[in-house]
């Protein structure tokens, strides 16, 4: 039934996606409108962090499985994979911006053919998969969708949300369940046929509205969940109380399970997706606002301490360690690391040297230049932990322990 799958998107779930789907076997067509992305992956490399993935994409690039372009081409199903960030109102609302998914709508919308399967992945607010298909429906009004036709709708239409952790994308792609919203029962049935040729979890049926709120419950419990370890963390410092040792007792009670704190909430789900439920019911979403506020103000907490800790030299050197939003990825989307260094830099406190091993340069808005680890250890009188990377957790502490040290993620 899948012989060509087209893949909109070629960043840290597409790319991954294309790889695995092309790796059963089957042709993928790969879409980007980044040139240089779509060149790299066409020569067999890729252009994210993410283990085991080089291997993959090389080796279905060497067979002709997977190839990229930038223009959308004809194929059985395409998975629509674009970023879905928030945009901040004047009132300082945030409103989901769909304009990505509007964009890949309208690219694919000429290729589109009867019998085709779309199939929206990125994780977006209730509604999104509808309005799809409506600018699906404005540019193929020769063809008939799901909204009007039902199952017999000439293109049927779908929201499947990516579940993935980065770091364990691939393994997580084929073991995790998937959930499957379809616009109606058609929709979802051959969403399924596609999803099964590549995913060992099951495949459990909804509608789209369900499968989209599914994707922001499961990270807004998530955020909730962060948001207390955050928030105890503040009272243990203002108590002189260790968090780290106070959670492992708390955690030895067998219905207890706290997280561990953190500078904040990054990353393209968890520091965004709470925000779609909180405008869609803003007078309900108390809890899940004020999670997000939380985890929003933890960043500004430890710029507070670094600063604090500035003030004793007359000549502060300050090595932040780490600017990803997470351990061992590349990824900086919403990344509180970032943007302590970003605020430090504009605060002109000191010398900033920031160190992030799985990056080869710096955003260039952020007027500093990358340090390594060894060097950054050297010259600083400041150490500040933000993000615990592998090289950072694995480091002899007795190189930390004439500095002084604020370890946000508890590995010292």
């Amino acid at each position: 039934m899948f012989n060509t799958v087209s893949v909109i998107g070629l960043g840290y779930i597409g790319l991954p996606t294309a790889a695995v789907i092309a790796s059963r076997g089957m042709q993928v067509i790969g879409v980007d409108v980044n040139q240089k992305a779509v060149d790299t992956i066409n020569a067999g490399d890729i252009h994210i962090v993410e283990p085991d993935l080089d291997i993959v994409v090389r080796g279905v690039v060497a067979t002709g499985n997977l190839r990229a372009t930038t223009t959308p081409e004809k194929a059985d199903a395409f998975m629509v994979a674009v970023p879905t960030p928030f945009k901040h109102s004047e009132s300082g609302e945030h409103k989901a911006d769909l304009s990505y998914i509007e964009a890949a709508a309208k690219a694919i919308a000429p290729v589109l053919e009867k019998g085709n399967l779309v199939i929206l992945e990125s994780t977006s607010p209730v509604g999104a998969t509808e309005q799809m298909a409506v600018w699906l429906k404005e540019a193929r009004t020769d063809l008939t969708f799901p909204q009007d036709a039902g199952d017999n709708a000439d293109i049927k239409i779908a929201h499947c949300p990516e579940r993935v952790l980065p770091g364990y994308v691939l393994q997580e792609l084929v073991s995790n369940d998937r959930v499957i919203g379809g616009m109606s029962s058609a929709c979802s049935e051959k969403a399924v046929k596609l999803y099964e040729t590549f995913v060992r979890g099951e495949c459990i049926v909804t509608n789209s509205r369900t499968a989209e709120m599914a994707k922001l419950t499961e990270n807004s419990f998530r955020d909730v969940n962060i948001a207390f370890a955050n928030e105890l963390s503040v009272i243990c410092d203002k108590l002189k109380i260790n968090v780290w040792e106070l959670i492992k007792l708390a955690n030895r009670h067998p219905r207890v399970n706290i997280l561990n704190p953190g500078p904040g909430v990054g990353g393209h789900c968890i520091a965004v997706d709470p925000w779609f439920i909180v405008d869609s019911c803003p007078d309900e979403a108390k809890i899940i606002k004020q999670a997000r506020l939380t985890n929003d103000a933890k960043p500004y907490y430890v710029i507070e301490q670094i600063i604090k800790a500035a003030d004793e030299f007359k000549r502060p050197v300050i090595a932040c360690l780490g600017l990803a939003f997470k351990a061992d990825i590349d990824d900086l989307r919403e990344s509180p690391a970032l943007q302590i260094v970003e605020e430090l830099v504009k605060q002109n406190i000191g010398e900033i040297l920031a160190v992030e091993p799985n990056i080869e340069s710096l955003p260039e808005r952020l007027d500093i230049k990358l340090t390594s680890f060894g060097d950054a250890l050297d010259k600083a009188n400041i150490v500040v932990v933000l993000v615990d990377h592998i090289q950072f957790k694995n480091a002899d502490k007795i190189e930390f322990a004439k500095k002084v040290v604020i370890d946000s993620r508890g590995i010292i």
